[in-house]
């Protein structure tokens, strides 16, 4: 019998580019395992400003310090509907080497390739998280895994689900990381393939649910369906499939 990935697991950190993330891509897969005991950690990048504002749902701009200060508090009201043990922002201590300065790092955008595909913005400057040198975010994850002792680090495939180049990044900064800190990694997939240990956890909606009304700004829940502020709609993920992955 195989040995699920999960087995032996007490805590595990959740590594995502932008507020919203955590719920669209793994909201299910958390809210599974923080009713199991297991204690669910978040690391988030970038605070998410670099995105487009649901018409009516704040007075916040886009690209703005204000919106910002909304997504934040949308992040915090997910983490708690969906149960997690805490949320940290990478850059800002425990998410920092010891010693260093706090820093952020910034929504690097992106722009539409094609449908279901996603590239850099051109807006893209020198403080964005695709800018920096990536040895300087790893440290940072490094630091906060360390600091929270977890058994499992989890973030997204190689393509980033979609191609967006802090998803991409994010990627690499946690399977770097997770290496480096003698931690398993595993990566999050939407489709049952080989090699992956698949999770149908349709009980886990009405939760999900909960967290994704909390960001407001960025998407609109409509029945058992996501409408996203360019205007894609699809279903409210409720299986998802981790991968084990190494550097």
């Amino acid at each position: 019998m195989t040995t699920s990935i999960l087995t032996g697991v007490r805590s595990v950190l959740f590594a995502h580019a932008h507020p919203d993330d955590e719920t669209l891509a793994t909201g299910v897969l958390i809210a599974e395992l923080a009713d199991r005991g297991v204690a669910c950690h978040l690391l988030t990048a970038t605070r998410g400003e670099a995105g487009e504002v649901v018409p009516g749902s704040s007075s916040a701009r886009q690209g703005s310090a204000e919106l910002e200060v909304v997504r934040d508090r949308e992040l915090g009201g997910a983490v708690a509907a969906l149960g997690m043990a805490s949320r940290q922002w990478l850059g800002t201590p425990p998410a920092r080497v010891d010693g260093a300065e706090p820093r952020r790092y910034r929504d690097s955008g992106m722009r539409w390739i094609r449908p279901g595909l996603a590239g850099p913005a051109d807006t893209s400057d020198q403080n964005s998280f695709t800018a920096a040198d990536p040895s300087a975010p790893v440290a940072d994850l490094v630091a906060l895994i360390e600091h929270l002792g977890v058994d499992l680090v989890v973030s997204y495939a190689s393509d980033g689900g979609y191609g967006h180049p802090d998803h991409v990044r994010m990627h690499e900064v946690a399977v770097a990381a997770a290496s480096a800190a003698g931690v398993p990694f595993a990566e999050v997939i939407d489709e049952q393939t080989a090699g992956a240990e698949w999770f149908d956890l349709s009980e886990r909606l009405p939760t999900v649910t909960e967290a994704l009304r909390c960001h407001a700004t960025q998407l609109t829940v409509d029945g058992t369906d996501v409408v996203h502020v360019g205007g894609q709609r699809e279903p409210i993920l409720t299986a998802v499939g981790l991968r084990r992955s190494s550097s």
